[in-house]
């Protein structure tokens, strides 16, 4: 049974310890292999066998530890549902803030000679701490319970360990002050921390959440293009149908200025299409009869009809929000060190903090209970695991979206964290440097055979005509446009990397290149000087061949790319170093390679061979990018480090590569390498801040400046600093958004 991916939206993730926690349990799912949550996107993405794992057996796993899943009925009103929480929870703060405020005012130092006499009474700040404590703060239990009955802890545990204790010893004080004032303990309250912390905390989840909503907007944006509905043309009147009703062969008409409802064919007129938004290129193509459009896209000028080819999750757009949702998804591999110190941090904190109050309590003045007690509670605060949580997925989403944006389809984290670390790029030639649309340029007979030019391109037509490789699309429209009306065939062979054979009349044709001549035994001294002029030329060509003797030869140019010669000239002044691989004869590849500045050239390599000749590269310990049209060069993109595929807007193309330059523009690689290093750059600063934060602020919260200068940090900074953290990490990565790639 092949395996699938399947993809849960999950409620109530904070931190990196939760993402661990839903790993750990989802593979305990017997037919799960792989397990991925991110917590940016707040997505669990698992590789399993279908026949074992329903989508009930996912959900009781998730719901094991504390959390749930997004159910299909509730998938359509998530965003909304997400928007109300994020309302009640705005009330929630404000109440808080409110509450926790009159606390402050009765309780600190300094402030609580203005505050009246009943908020500096310890029963009202008890009642005023109680809604805090277990009304508003009850989000954090709900995941603490859960996480501590299967002996496993995150964020949420510290806050509810650090505010509880703060909270039970308050109350006591209030309870029974005798009792602690028996023991030289001043009897004073800490409902200000307990509800402070809470307050700070949840404040911090509020923007985070706001913040985290910005990085993926590329998503928003994208759902955004598509048309909400198309004018349909039915047995001759024209009739406008929502998006979701039109079907595969529909005629559509599109007017100037509308959108491109869904990916199709033009059946009559022409027009100027603005692909910006799909491809990112900004000038507008023209398009004309059987050229094929992308849903979505701009139309500019004419007015035209055109048969609907896919739609709904078919359509060109639909699969580029599935791969930049899945690659948004993804984990880089960076990441696994960011997983293995999470599932260490929570556990070592709570020691650390039972350390810190035994150690003020024993050691501690005549306050060492207080100082003991408070200090622990700041160890419990400040090391909120969020911002290394979210750190990675944060700046991923970002740099994919951004990627998006510019024509750039990165289909996961790995590939992004690479790309910027290639050192050695590998050309296809036919379709990658040059525009893959090449033309007949030469039809030359050989005398012997008394066979006029027509007759040798009718030949030829006839025989490719089964053929999908782009020299043979050439050769067919060569003898469409000289009106030739071509021979059936019989028994059609296609040779990968020499040619094709068959059958016309009693006869058998053979059309290929120099290696079909020889694996053939066919004699081509005849026109050898020609055969090496064109080659020279930068031209391929094909010999025919009939009933076993050469008949003549036909030349085939592709025009490069207008963006090659710039774009390999970018990457050599780079570093990286450029080749060509193609199955072209050396004269030819060579006269290609001088064209646009490489210097290694790889000829005559069959399809199948080019996976090998990637690997002998990597063996030289290169990085390697392969970039193909993502057909015939699928093993060789697969075996890249990075497989690059020129899409042209086919499935294909987008299926076989890491990443896929939907405009075709070889720019777009640079633009990619760079978007790289942008994105691990953002990602390696804020892995710097989240685990410096922690470094230099636990041992503060210990405690470990008092002896030296009498600092202690108050759990209420504490909390807030956490809060600040995970809100500038995700600032940082929002960053992207504005760095020039």
């Amino acid at each position: 049974m092949k395996e699938v991916k399947k993809s849960y939206q999950i409620k109530g993730m904070h931190c990196a310890s939760c993402v661990l926690m839903l790993e750990q349990s989802l593979l305990k799912v017997e037919g799960v292999h792989d397990a991925r949550v991110n917590l940016a996107t707040g997505k669990a993405t698992i590789d399993c066998n279908p026949e074992k794992v329903t989508d009930y057996q996912v959900t009781q796993a998730v719901e094991s530890v504390g959390y749930g899943v997004v159910s299909k009925d509730e998938s359509d009103h998530y965003q909304e549902s997400k928007n109300k929480e994020l309302q009640d929870l705005k009330v929630k703060i404000c109440i808080s803030l409110f509450l926790s405020g009159l606390i402050v005012w009765g309780s600190l130092p300094g402030l609580m000679g203005t505050a009246p006499l009943i908020l500096q009474n310890y029963w009202t700040q008890l009642i005023l701490a109680l809604p805090v404590q277990f009304w508003i703060g009850w989000v954090f239990y709900q995941a603490t319970i859960p996480a501590l009955k299967h002996r496993s802890a995150n964020m949420d545990t510290l806050v509810s360990l650090g505010t509880t204790v703060a909270f039970i010893y308050s109350t006591f004080i209030t309870l029974f002050p005798q009792v602690v004032e028996k023991v030289g303990v001043q009897a004073v309250p800490y409902f200000d921390v307990s509800t402070v912390i809470i307050s700070l905390i949840l404040v911090g989840r509020f923007l985070e959440a706001k913040a985290r909503a910005g990085t993926s907007e590329a998503i928003k944006r994208l759902i955004g293009l598509q048309a909400k509905t198309a004018r349909v043309v039915k047995d001759g009147k024209e009739i406008d149908i929502p998006i979701n009703e039109v079907a595969v062969g529909n005629i559509i008409r599109v007017r100037p200025g509308e959108k491109i409802p869904v990916d199709g064919v033009i059946t009559e007129g022409e027009s100027s299409i603005d692909e910006s938004m799909v491809t990112g290129e900004s000038i507008p193509v023209e398009k004309t009869k059987n050229d094929s459009l992308i849903g979505a896209t701009i139309n500019k000028s004419g007015t035209f009809l055109y048969k609907a080819t896919k739609v709904g999750s078919e359509t060109m757009l639909a699969q580029i929000i599935k791969l930049v949702e899945e690659a948004q998804g993804s984990k880089a591999p960076i990441q696994k060190i960011v997983d293995r110190v999470s599932s260490y941090f929570v556990p070592l904190v709570i020691i650390l903090a039972i350390l810190t109050f035994v150690v003020w309590y024993v050691f501690g003045a005549q306050s060492g209970f207080i100082f003991a007690l408070l200090n622990s509670v700041a160890v419990l605060i400040i090391a909120c695991p969020c911002a290394m949580g979210l750190a990675t997925p944060t700046a991923i989403m970002v740099g994919t979206g951004r990627g998006a944006e510019r024509g750039i389809l990165i289909k996961d984290a790995k590939s992004l964290e690479i790309a910027h670390k290639i050192n050695t790029i590998i050309f296809d030639k036919t379709g990658t440097l040059t525009k893959g649309k090449p033309e007949v340029t030469d039809v030359i007979p050989i005398q012997s055979s008394k066979l006029r030019v027509e007759n040798l391109l009718l030949m030829a037509a006839s025989i490719e005509k089964g053929s999908e490789h782009s020299l043979a699309e050439a050769i067919v429209k060569k003898a469409e446009e000289d009106n030739l009306k071509l021979a059936s065939v019989k028994n059609f062979q296609a040779v990968p990397g020499h040619g094709v054979a068959g059958v016309i009349g009693e006869q058998k044709i053979i059309l290929g290149n120099r290696r079909f001549m020889e694996r053939e035994k066919i004699n081509i001294d005849s026109l050898r000087l020609e055969l090496d002029k064109l080659e020279d030329q930068g031209k391929t060509v094909m010999m025919l061949a009939v009933a076993g003797k050469l008949v003549g030869l036909i030349a085939v140019a592709d025009t490069l790319k207008e963006s090659a010669k710039e774009a390999v000239g970018k990457l050599q002044r780079m570093g990286i170093e450029t080749i060509i691989i193609s199955g072209d004869n050396q004269k030819t590849a060579s006269a290609i390679a001088k064209q646009v500045g490489i210097k290694r050239v790889l000829a005559e390599v069959l399809p199948q061979d080019k996976e090998s000749e990637v690997r002998k590269i990597q063996q030289e310990g290169k990085v390697v990018a392969m970039v193909g049209d993502g057909i015939n060069d699928a093993p060789a993109l697969a075996t890249a480090d990075v497989g690059i595929a020129m899409g042209s807007g086919t499935d294909v193309a987008i299926e076989a590569g890491d990443i896929t330059l939907i405009n075709g523009d070889l720019n777009s690689l640079i633009l990619a390498i760079n978007l790289s290093k942008k994105t691990m750059r953002t990602i390696k600063i804020n892995l710097f801040w989240a685990f410096g934060y922690n470094v230099v602020l636990i041992p503060v919260a210990m405690g470990i400046l008092y002896p030296i200068n009498g600092i202690l940090l108050n759990p209420i900074f504490a909390s807030f600093a956490m809060a600040l953290s995970s809100i500038s990490v995700v600032s940082n990565s929002l960053l992207l958004k504005k760095a020039r790639i």
